[in-house]
């Protein structure tokens, strides 16, 4: 049985998170669709419109990606972090005016480098838990990353 280093994994991960939200490394996204680049062409306005009418908005699936990497980081820390209401931010989070539309977009981007230092720092990769949280943090990210530049199909 062959293993995998714990600076390899950290690496593949933290190479996936970058490519997702910072910067293209050619393995999933072509130029110019990290998150990041994405967030920074949408205004406040198209940010505030529930998508289809009856989804969420933008502003409230940027909330909830800052929201899960800083939840998805603490359980690694704390495996009995307790109940999270995962549904606050959905039931909460309608429209936002520039101002707090900048604040969301640097709350994820201060999400996203704690959740980059925390790969970084961790120097064991114990179980399949701890693994796959850290994957999970990865599929998620793409999953609303999608889910935003699609919705952006829909908005405009």
């Amino acid at each position: 049985m062959s293993t995998i280093e714990s600076s390899d994994f950290a690496g593949a991960m933290r190479l996936l998170l970058t490519e997702i939200f910072s910067e293209v490394q050619g393995i999933v996204l072509d130029k110019g669709a990290t998150l990041f680049e994405t967030l920074d062409g949408i205004t406040a306005a198209e940010a505030s419109i529930p998508v289809g009418g009856k989804c969420a908005t933008l502003a409230a699936q940027v909330k909830h990606t800052a929201f899960y990497l800083d939840v998805f980081a603490q359980s690694l820390s704390d495996p009995e972090l307790g109940p999270v209401d995962w549904g606050e931010i959905w039931r909460t989070t309608e429209a936002v005016d520039a101002q707090e539309w900048d604040a969301l977009r640097l709350e994820l981007r201060q999400s996203y480098g704690r959740t980059v230092t925390l790969i970084e720092e961790t120097e064991s990769w114990d179980g399949e838990r701890h693994l796959a949280t850290v994957m999970a943090m990865v599929v998620h990210s793409a999953y609303h990353l999608g889910e935003i530049r699609q919705a952006l199909c829909t908005l405009r």
